[in-house]
């Protein structure tokens, strides 16, 4: 029996002008990176860059360079349609913003940023995912990212990647 086919894609968010040395490793082998705004430096995404191709929508931050990134994206990969989105609420409260884009688009997975707290959840059909915060600007105690994998039948698995204490 042969092993399945996966796609993988690194989620990062809010990482405020650094990038954590360990994701080079964590996301590599990636088809590409999300990264889901508060980028903070055009750095950070030419890092990124080197690992795999960046998704990338403007964070609350994001001035100079970055300001031209656009507030929303939905790719397709694998068969799924990925949309991105900074700041949206959450699952059991999305904003409006994030419920509009979910009824456009119908996206199978939604990545957000913007609370620094990892949350998976579910609205509407569309799994609703925070990577959680990657950088060392913030609130949160620990750093987070995540992988999300998906399988030639088209199955969804997600790995958080634990980045340590910011």
């Amino acid at each position: 029996m042969s092993a399945k086919t996966r796609t993988s894609i690194g989620l990062v968010s809010d990482t405020h002008g650094w990038l954590n040395p360990q994701l080079k490793e964590a996301f590599s082998g990636c088809a590409f990176i999300v990264h889901a705004g508060d980028i903070g430096t055009v750095d950070v995404l030419d890092e990124l860059e080197e690992i795999a191709p960046v998704v990338a929508v403007k964070g609350n931050i994001d001035g100079g360079e970055l300001r031209f990134l656009p507030l929303e994206r939905v790719e397709e990969v694998a068969g799924k349609r990925i949309a991105v989105l900074h700041i949206a609420g959450e699952p059991t409260r999305p904003n409006r913003t994030a419920r509009e884009l979910i009824r456009r688009w119908s996206p199978d997975v939604l990545v957000v940023g913007h609370s620094h707290v990892p949350v998976v959840g579910r609205v509407d059909g569309t799994l609703w995912i925070n990577p959680g915060a990657a950088g060392r600007e913030g609130h949160h105690a620990m750093s987070f990212a995540a992988l999300l994998h998906i399988d030639e039948d088209g199955d969804l698995f997600l790995d958080r990647v634990h980045l340590g204490a910011r």
